[in-house]
């Protein structure tokens, strides 16, 4: 299959398939029952790319072969490029335990100052280091020109995209995805890939270094639940044989630096590919949501889409948590999220709508971090409302999409979070202030 049907992309359908795809302008050209023969179909080359080590078992080999006009070792030799406001430089500002917010983070204006996806990457908070293969990073991206003959690879991680305002163009040498606010995609450790807006663009990135993303076990959920995997789209094969006399840019994030390579011909020529690592997009929509039916609130792990775990049982590198609409009914019950400190960072993202523990001051295209063992739930507003609503069958949340960056490290903030954005909300603390006693020792 081609990238485009008519004008409409199209894509492949389930999570972790073993997928094959050719451009349907070269019909034949996957070879026939081995993966590298000694003359590959119309004169391509095959190159394998490998997500994991050879030797993992099955369940969790990724490689994919690709075959190409030309193989991705055909560079001149990178150099260092100015990596800007992305850091993996977790000592360059004291740590900062307090409740932390954001507002919605600046996207610059254009022509007066063009920025693409790579150059609006910003680092707001992380842990870990890539050359241990543990650890992540959280990313804001804001952008408001496309990449023009450039494309990035990270060598360190998986990148998984939250767009919040604007739609990505997303070329890989998989295809090509459209990906829009509502949407994610996951662009895996190594692949090449450019991005097109159409305007100011901005969102978040959660990366993770030493795991790839998986689907949560579903244990007594039972078979089906949370995201399906047939829901999760891979794109199709697609290629331009294009050359580029001044100078194609190929940018590898390695170690936490970026560095830039220059080529003559477009790293989008792969005619034809087959395996089972792949970028991925997943509509958050289609997300099966699970909810307390009697009493009590859940523990937001109902809510996880995607994990990335440790080589703990049950303990995740990170989680990308969203906060659907859905129904409220519990009986007897404090419905919005409770009080809360945990052994875990929680990251906050809105993508839109109204965030139902803090309808002020939480804004779309802004965040909010609580920190390992950091006090955090409702609002004052919050708690007296709920306390006193009338408990009846209710929608949550509608109109609107929060999202949680759930990690078991501990997350230091840069010193673009905390300084240089300037957009840290310095009265976050005071939502809390309000809140009051109602202890009354002799009325149980």
């Amino acid at each position: 299959m081609g990238g485009w049907l008519g004008e409409v992309l199209i894509y492949m359908s389930g999570f972790g398939n073993e997928h094959a795809s050719e451009d349907p302008r070269c019909p034949g050209a996957l070879p026939e029952g081995q993966n590298n023969p000694q003359v590959c179909p119309y004169g391509l080359y095959a190159e394998q790319l490998s997500g994991s080590a050879f030797t993992c078992p099955r369940a969790t080999n990724r490689r994919s072969w690709l075959y190409r006009i030309l193989p991705s070792v055909c560079h001149k030799p990178f150099k260092p490029l100015e990596e800007g406001h992305l850091t993996h430089d977790w000592d360059e500002i004291e740590p900062d335990p307090n409740q932390l917010r954001w507002k919605p983070f600046e996207i610059p204006k254009a022509p007066q100052n063009k920025m693409d996806f790579v150059s609006g990457l910003h680092t707001l908070c992380g842990a870990g280091e890539p050359r241990g293969r543990n650890g992540i990073a959280v990313h804001i991206f804001v952008c408001n020109t496309s990449m023009t003959d450039r494309c990035l690879y990270n060598s360190d991680g998986d990148f998984l995209i939250v767009p919040q305002q604007g739609k990505l163009l997303i070329t890989t040498e998989f295809g090509k995805m459209l990906v829009e606010p509502n949407e994610i995609c996951v662009i895996q450790q190594g692949m090449r890939f450019s991005v097109e807006v159409f305007g100011e663009t901005r969102g978040y990135i959660l990366e993770v270094y030493g795991a790839h993303f998986e689907l949560p076990d579903l244990g007594p959920i039972g078979a089906n639940g949370l995201a399906n995997p047939r829901d999760f789209l891979v794109p199709v094969a697609w290629y331009e044989d294009r050359q580029v006399p001044g100078g194609y840019t190929v940018i590898s994030k390695y170690q936490g630096k970026l560095f830039a390579a220059q080529q003559d011909y477009s790293p989008y020529n792969v005619v034809a590919w087959h395996g089972n690592y792949t970028p991925y997009k997943y509509h958050l929509e289609k997300f099966m949501v699970i909810n307390a039916v009697a009493f009590d609130h859940a523990d937001p792990s109902i809510f996880t889409v995607l994990t990335a775990k440790t080589t703990r049982a049950g303990v995740a590198l990170a989680d990308f948590v969203i906060f659907p609409p859905r129904w409220g009914v519990a009986n007897n019950t404090f419905r919005p999220p409770y009080y809360h400190r945990n052994c875990m960072s929680e990251f906050m993202g809105l993508i839109k709508g109204h965030y139902e523990a803090k309808e002020e001051g939480f804004q779309p295209g802004g965040g909010s971090l609580h920190s390992m063992m950091t006090p955090h739930g409702p609002d004052a507003d919050c708690f007296e409302k709920a306390s006193k609503a009338k408990l009846e069958p209710e929608r949550v949340a509608d109109g609107t999409m929060a999202f949680m960056f759930e990690s078991s490290l501990s997350l230091a903030v840069t010193k673009w979070g905390l300084q240089t954005s300037n957009r840290l909300d310095k009265n976050y603390y005071k939502c809390w202030e309000p809140l009051k006693s109602h202890f009354n020792p002799k009325c149980k």
